[in-house]
Order: structure tokens, then C-alpha cells, then sequence
């Protein structure tokens, strides 16, 4: 009896530990970072420029700004957990390609922004990112992408805003009910900072989504894709590409059909 006891004290003393840890580390578990020096300097093809958006005295936005040489209007790209736009960067080619301007911007923490990362700070930094674009750019101009861990920055905006239309690429429903998949026996939606809810915030918005999800996509499930499926209005789409995973879509050649009509 004494055993089991002391086996019961021990478990319970885990699960508390397991607890505290994804609490107060959790930002170390949901984001991935890469650093960048201020004078690293970025090597992508075609014409684009750097650019800095001071929020509050620890917090400066960096971008970068691509250009197409007759644009029909900007993506407002939201990008991933991991990484910086040393990584990021590239995938504007595929739009510039396709006559449309870029801007894609590092989280807080992430290249060569500044800035403590939360929820609620992620929100504000893209309103910042859609107001400066307002001061040259209608918003009937303005497309809104949104990828993986973006998508959930990216709902937040539009259900906020007019823009022209809605893209999200490999999304899930909403990030707390993701994470809690991943711990099943661990209340993670009473410990976690981070909702993104994505599935309520569509509820808010009005212009068209387009969702775009990988069959075989291992970090967000396909079913999180057909939970926001389930909901789609009148005008909006949903593809699914075959055989996709969560890293690969933009090497199918169906993946830039779509993307080609939905921006069409």
C-alpha cells in the first residue's frame, strides 16, 4: 500500500511538473525562431525592399516589400512557426509571377524583428501591417494569406477588415483544439496562451475564402480542413490536394492552378 502511495505521489508530482512546463514554456514549444543580424543581408530574385515598423519601444516589425511590375494589387502574407524571411521570403516569387505585390513580414522574435511574441501582439502587428497598406492601397486591393500557424493571424485581420479575399493554406480549426490532440490526457486549453480560433472568427468574415489542405498533411490534419469545410458560404472554396503534406503544396502543380483562378 505504502508503494502505490508513493507511486500515486510520484505520478501526480509528474503530471503537475508536465503541467508547469507547458505552461510557462509553451512559446519555446509552439514557435521556432531564426534569428537574424540587422545587417544580414537577403538574396532573392527580382525587386523588393526591406522595411521597419516601429510599434512601441521593444517592438519593431521587420518586412519585406516584393514588387510586380503591373500589379492588380498586395498579398499580405502571413507566414509559419518556424523560421525567418531568410526562409519566407522566397515564396513570393509565385505570386509576383503572377502580377500581384507582397508583403511578408517576421513575427515578433523572428529574423530580424524585435518584440516579446503573444497572441493578442501578433494580432496587433498585422492591424499595423493592413493600416499602412490602407494609406497607398484600397482595400479592394488587398489579399490576405494566411500559412499554417498564420492562418490564425490572418482570420483574426479579416474578420476585423474589408480586403478583397481571404487565402488560407494548410489551417486548422482552431489551434487549442490542435494542441490538445497532441496532449490527450492533459487539459492544454486551460494552460494555453494561444487560441486562434479559427473556425469562430470565419463566422466574422465577410469577403471570399479560399482554403487550400494537404491529404497527407501530418502537422495539421486534413479533418481539421474539413471541420472549416463544413462551414463555407456562397463564393467560397475548398481544394484539396492529393497526396500533399503540410510543407510541399506549392510543388503541386495544382496548387498554382488554383491560386492562378482564385487571383484571376
Amino acid at each position: 500500500m505504502k508503494m502505490l502511495l508513493y507511486l500515486l505521489f510520484f505520478l501526480g508530482g509528474l503530471y503537475s511538473l508536465i503541467c508547469y512546463l507547458l505552461y510557462f514554456f509553451q512559446e519555446h514549444l509552439i514557435f521556432f525562431p531564426q534569428k537574424l543580424a540587422i545587417d544580414h543581408t537577403f538574396n532573392f530574385d527580382g525587386d523588393f525592399e526591406e522595411k521597419y515598423f516601429h510599434v512601441d519601444e521593444e517592438t519593431t516589425i521587420h518586412a519585406l516589400y516584393f514588387f510586380a511590375q503591373n500589379p492588380k494589387g498586395v498579398i499580405l502574407y502571413f507566414h509559419g512557426n518556424a523560421g525567418s524571411l531568410e526562409d519566407w521570403g522566397g515564396v513570393a516569387d509565385g505570386f509576383v509571377k503572377l502580377n500581384y505585390d507582397v508583403l511578408i513580414s517576421d513575427f515578433r522574435g523572428f529574423g530580424k524583428s524585435t518584440g516579446k511574441i503573444s497572441e493578442l501582439g501578433l494580432y496587433q502587428d498585422a492591424q499595423m501591417l493592413y493600416d499602412v497598406l490602407l494609406e497607398n492601397i484600397d482595400a479592394s486591393k488587398i489579399t490576405v494569406l494566411g500559412r499554417s500557424l498564420g492562418t490564425g493571424v490572418a482570420v483574426d485581420l479579416v474578420s476585423k477588415n474589408k480586403v478583397k479575399r481571404l487565402i488560407l493554406e494548410t489551417p486548422f480549426s482552431s489551434f487549442a483544439d490542435l494542441a490538445q490532440s497532441r496532449f490527450k490526457i492533459i487539459p492544454v486549453k486551460v494552460l494555453l496562451k494561444y487560441s486562434f480560433p479559427n473556425k469562430d472568427k470565419l463566422k466574422k468574415v465577410n469577403c471570399p475564402v479560399h482554403i487550400l489542405h494537404g491529404t497527407n498533411d501530418q502537422v495539421i490534419p486534413y479533418s481539421h480542413a474539413r471541420k472549416l469545410k463544413s462551414d463555407l458560404k456562397s463564393g467560397w472554396t475548398f481544394t484539396n490536394i492529393k497526396s500533399g503534406n503540410h510543407n510541399n503544396l506549392s510543388l503541386f502543380q495544382e496548387y498554382w492552378n488554383r491560386i492562378e483562378s482564385i487571383l484571376k
